[in-house]
């Protein structure tokens, strides 16, 4: 997948919990929200501020179907709210290859 369509697909999947992410999609979209928070906080905090906001649900969104793409529920990203040992934990299982087919294709 590639930026562009990482981009449409998470803006078009914008509450959609269900399904799979693969990585390429969830880092693509990692990456683009990111240089777009960057870019309007160069602007304006409130700017940055107000696309972050604008992004926080489709990053959740794409991060629950990039966890159930390893097998694992979309409520595990609740680990990230633990200090440095949970980011880091969430970021092992977003880097994981696909699991096979489960509950949470």
């Amino acid at each position: 997948m590639t930026f562009t369509e990482s981009i449409k697909t998470c803006f078009s999947k914008y509450a959609d919990f269900n399904g799979r992410a693969t990585k390429s999609e969830f880092w693509w979209w990692v990456l683009f929200v990111f240089l777009a928070t960057v870019a309007a906080n160069v602007l304006s905090e409130k700017l940055g501020a107000l696309v972050s906001l604008g992004t926080l649900l489709p990053y959740l969104a794409v991060t629950a179907r990039r966890l159930h793409d390893t097998n694992r529920s979309g409520w595990w990203q609740l680990i990230g709210i633990i200090p440095v040992i949970g980011w880091i934990i969430l970021i092992v299982w977003c880097v994981q290859d696909s699991a096979s087919q489960s509950e949470y294709a």
